[in-house]
């Protein structure tokens, strides 16, 4: 089968850019270096492997790589940098690509001013954030003016573990910042917006969380167990906000971790994703295959790898 699946889930970042936001203070950028996420050759070579594996479209992000810092104008420069980066890239293969901006977080004017520039930009899908700006959660009230406008657009918010290990030393001196942390933030994160209404409170946007939800799947009977005495000012039962969101299928290619996903969520909130360049290679072709492997009937299979995300994303975005 070749699905031409819309992977939602892949990173896009050079060199140039990866210099910018070094100097805006991100630490792990050295790491990034060579894995293959950048131009040139290693752009040539990740549609080679697309084309191997039945991968039609890539939404790219810089998450975890933002353009957050505490200098506005740096933090604007390289948010309007890599958001012109992400246009020419989509200009360039506009039936493979498609981009979420990139917003200069956390200046709420300049990012409000950024958003409306970026999504106006062909081949603009949405917007992507990191679970918590600089150690912040993006629930947290002073964000709460970037919330009302993406409500207001409707527009797709793909959200990302920002790598700050939920500001645990148990986690991050291990080290286990990404084998351990990365899922943990997704699964804080998640239940931080049921706690606090966002699905609801900002029904227009169409939120996309990592890496199957984190721990959610197997958290949610919990969850809806405990949330009355514990945060009672819940105002819906979790496992139904839960639902009025999606996942991307980034599992390392673990069939039981996506059947408790969609037994949890149900198929159609899940959409495909690889995590590339962090999975790679045969680890690329196994984040594909494993959604066939997984047990689950061709047609949701068919709408796990694209059906679902032409329903989230907007029909003429996916039109250049």
């Amino acid at each position: 089968m070749n699905p031409h699946a819309i992977d939602v889930h892949a990173h896009y970042w050079t060199d140039d850019y990866l210099d910018l936001i070094k100097d805006l203070g991100k630490t792990d950028t050295d790491t990034q270096r060579g894995q293959g996420a950048g131009g040139g050759p290693e752009l040539s070579a990740r549609l080679d492997l697309m084309d191997r594996t039945g991968v039609q479209v890539q939404v790219l992000s810089t998450s975890p790589q933002m353009p957050y810092g505490s200098n506005a104008i740096k933090a604007v420069a390289a948010a309007q940098f890599v958001n012109d980066q992400y246009a020419a890239v989509v200009a360039a293969h506009p039936t493979r690509f498609r981009a979420f901006a990139s917003l200069p977080l956390p200046h709420i004017e300049q990012s409000l001013d950024e958003l409306d520039r970026a999504l106006s930009l062909p081949g603009f899908v949405g917007v992507a954030t990191t679970t918590t700006v600089q150690g912040i959660p993006f629930t947290d009230e002073k964000f709460s003016p970037i919330w009302a406008e993406l409500n207001r657009r409707g527009t797709v918010l793909y959200v990302h573990p920002a790598g700050e290990s939920v500001q645990s030393l148990l986690i991050k001196d291990a080290p286990m910042t990404w084998m351990v942390g990365a899922p943990v933030e997704d699964t804080v994160s998640i239940v931080d917006m049921i706690i606090n209404g966002i699905p609801s409170l900002y029904p227009n946007i169409k939120i996309i969380n990592s890496h199957l939800g984190g721990a959610l799947p197997m958290l949610m009977q919990r969850l809806d167990n405990q949330y009355q005495w514990e945060a009672p000012s819940t105002p819906y039962r979790p496992s139904l906000e839960a639902k009025k969101m999606w996942y991307d299928t980034v599992g390392h290619g673990h069939v039981p971790a996506l059947q408790a996903a969609d037994a949890t969520f149900g198929s159609s909130r899940l959409l495909f994703g690889t995590d590339f360049p962090y999975e790679s290679g045969p680890i690329f072709k196994r984040a594909v295959d494993y959604v066939q492997e997984s047990g689950l009937d061709e047609v949701t299979v068919e709408e796990i790898y694209r059906g679902n995300a032409e329903k989230v994303f907007d029909p003429k975005d996916w039109n250049l």
